[in-house]
């Protein structure tokens, strides 16, 4: 028992660790202020560009979505950060994750904002646009904030899955959390860091996890 609470739960480690860890932690956040908002507005243009009018481009956004919710994120990832360079195109570490968030995280939250909109009747576009709105406008003022309340569930659930996936920007050598963690576990022969990164993952997430718990819940009702 002493061993394995010398090995994982060495408070001494993991103060000498804390101040990597920290700025890991800064980092996640960073990346978190930046993948979140590019994967929702990425998936509002993808929803928006499948209710079309256009079949081509209904057509164009099916294929983008089949085909970044098929590629495994990490792998995205890795072919945007050290495939790229063979085209010539030389991408930092963070601009990489970024890019590959956007693309694969456009097309999951585009997944939820369409069901949203087609959870709403065909009536109301019709009875918004009797009014002498535009489509676009119709959807803007209309349409998206009752879908957005219908799917906020699920859109907040995926939003918990993509802070999770940050975790990924360690394969490219960002130096996020995870990426840190590691790092100070290296130095210290010890797995201390790595739990105490894992539980800063728990008190971010949980109380959100709580919340989403709480909404699904009053929806239900």
């Amino acid at each position: 028992m002493d061993a394995l609470v010398e090995q994982f739960f060495n408070l001494d480690v993991m103060a000498q660790a804390w101040p990597t860890v920290w700025r890991g932690l800064l980092m996640t956040l960073l990346l978190c202020l930046a993948v979140i908002p590019l994967g929702l507005i990425g998936g509002l243009a993808v929803a928006l560009a499948h209710t079309s009018p256009y079949p081509w481009l209904r057509w164009l956004t099916v294929v983008f979505v089949d085909f970044f919710r098929a590629i495994p994120p990490l792998v995205l990832l890795i072919f945007v950060k050290e495939g790229l360079p063979f085209a010539g195109i030389r991408l930092s570490p963070f601009t990489a994750v970024c890019v590959s968030f956007l693309l694969n995280n456009s097309a999951y939250y585009g997944e939820i904002y369409r069901a949203g909109i087609e959870s709403l009747s065909k009536g109301q576009m019709e009875a918004a646009r009797s009014t002498g709105l535009t489509r676009l406008q119709a959807m803007v003022y209309v349409i998206l904030p009752q879908a957005i309340r219908n799917v906020l569930p699920d859109l907040l659930s995926n939003t918990i899955e993509v802070v999770k996936l940050t975790s990924l920007a360690s394969v490219v050598a960002f130096h996020e959390l995870l990426y840190s963690a590691d790092m100070a576990r290296s130095v210290t022969y010890n797995a201390s860091p790595i739990v105490m990164a894992a539980a800063i993952y728990l008190l971010m997430l949980w109380p959100v996890v709580r919340l989403l718990s709480r909404l699904e819940h009053r929806l239900a009702g």
